[in-house]
């Protein structure tokens, strides 16, 4: 096969892959069925597309064979004819200006179903993220494995698990309305932020940083921008996946090592992203006077943003931020957020008095940031031996290979 041809039948399907899902799933109901139509249709392509070329229309061409695919399935099975009616209206030629048309309208809509499907609560988070970066992501099981670093099996069977859950539960493929609404629109974001967060911060392995996940759950967010544009809590949550990722650059050194946030090179900082961020934190502020926990992380981040040098940073500002967040979605992990600000506003006793506090919280036991920020607090106050002790302590907590070489570092630099 051309490897022209190869390349543009991997295009398509990466761009046409979750509307395929989309559309086909608002028909049989039932997100694996319509996630095998569409694998149906992608190899049909793999099949002719070499012999005849690429069509005019790819996208179209996928659409009008799963549908035909769709449609000798519900045959076979005797479904409603209701179904056949609806699936008859598709069977035009797919060339026509009117048949593109019928493809585009619904896409919107199907789309924003398919993501609420995606992220329902039955589903643990780690099985939200797989189905959500399979379906709306495109990406392969194997794809998904490398960006989690877990085996291919592992991440196959949530899939698999989560389909199987989803059809049993019989959730209907819709978008809830009212508290339901707000419900799962949470379960939406949640997803979206922590394929983000793993692609910022890897939690284990060699690097510092995936790129790609960041990219992933970015284009995630701009879809659900344009799906829900009255949301303020949608753009919130965009403005901080864009301010957050204008640092990527910056936090990863020469030979991969992570360069943390007061070190880095701030020209090195993506402004066109920073714009585009801190326009969606004004378009979240509009519609909501009082903002959510994304958005007030978003606020958060675009203190850092402003901040041309590490110095002209408002930590004040940073720390009633914090102090704020936590009132709304109190969390240990917050208030240690907010001793660093306080250290950096007030001094590093103010901070360290707060991080002292949360010694005892049990969510924070295996945490291996929070002997960390104690370290560096200490340093600061000059208790260098208690401030060693605490970096090998997070040294040996940390999962991802280049925290923990700062952290081993940190420690060593303290030796007596």
């Amino acid at each position: 096969m051309p490897s022209e041809t190869v390349r543009a039948i991997e295009a398509v399907v990466r761009l046409e892959w979750p509307r395929l899902v989309a559309a086909l799933a608002r028909v049989v109901r039932d997100v694996g069925r319509a996630e095998e139509l569409a694998q149906d249709a992608v190899v049909i392509a793999l099949e002719r597309w070499p012999q005849v070329g690429v069509p005019a229309n790819p996208g179209a061409w996928l659409m009008a064979t799963a549908k035909h695919r769709a449609i000798d399935a519900l045959r076979r099975h005797s479904l409603a004819a209701r179904k056949h009616e609806e699936l008859g209206r598709a069977q035009r030629p797919f060339e026509t200006p009117d048949h593109d048309a019928a493809l585009d309208e619904p896409v919107g809509d199907d789309l924003l179903r398919l993501m609420f499907v995606a992220c329902h609560p039955l589903l643990k988070p780690e099985a939200r993220a797989a189905l959500t970066l399979r379906l709306l992501g495109g990406l392969t099981t194997d794809e998904i494995a490398r960006a989690f670093l877990v085996s291919e099996a592992t991440v196959a069977q949530r899939i698999v698990r989560a389909k199987r859950a989803l059809a049993d539960a019989q959730v209907p493929f819709e978008v809830p309305r009212g508290d339901e609404l707000r419900l799962r629109l949470g379960s939406v974001l949640g997803v979206i932020y922590l394929v983000f967060n793993e692609g910022y911060a890897a939690t284990s392995g060699a690097d510092w940083t995936r790129p790609t996940l960041c990219e992933e759950a970015l284009r995630l967010g701009r879809v659900l921008a344009g799906l829900m544009p009255a949301e303020a809590e949608v753009h919130g949550l965009l403005a901080l996946m864009e301010l957050q990722a204008s640092r990527l650059h910056a936090r990863v050194g020469p030979g991969g090592e992570a360069v943390l946030l007061l070190d880095q090179d701030r020209a090195r900082w993506d402004r066109g992203r920073i714009q585009h961020g801190l326009a969606a934190l004004a378009r979240a502020e509009r519609l909501s006077p009082t903002p959510g926990p994304y958005a007030l992380q978003a606020a958060i981040a675009a203190c850092h943003a402003r901040a041309r040098v590490a110095d002209q940073t408002d930590w004040a500002r940073i720390a009633a931020l914090y102090a704020e967040l936590g009132r709304l979605a109190p969390s240990p992990v917050v208030e240690l957020n907010r001793a660093v600000a306080v250290a950096m506003a007030e001094g590093p006793a103010a901070g360290l008095a707060i991080a002292d506090a949360l010694r005892g919280e049990k969510a924070l036991a295996g945490y291996h940031l929070l002997p960390a920020v104690r370290g560096d607090l200490l340093v600061k106050l000059g208790r260098n031996a208690e401030a060693r002790d605490e970096f090998q302590r997070a040294a040996a907590l940390a999962r991802n290979a280049r925290e923990r070489e700062v952290l081993t570092a940190r420690a060593a630099a303290l030796a007596p």
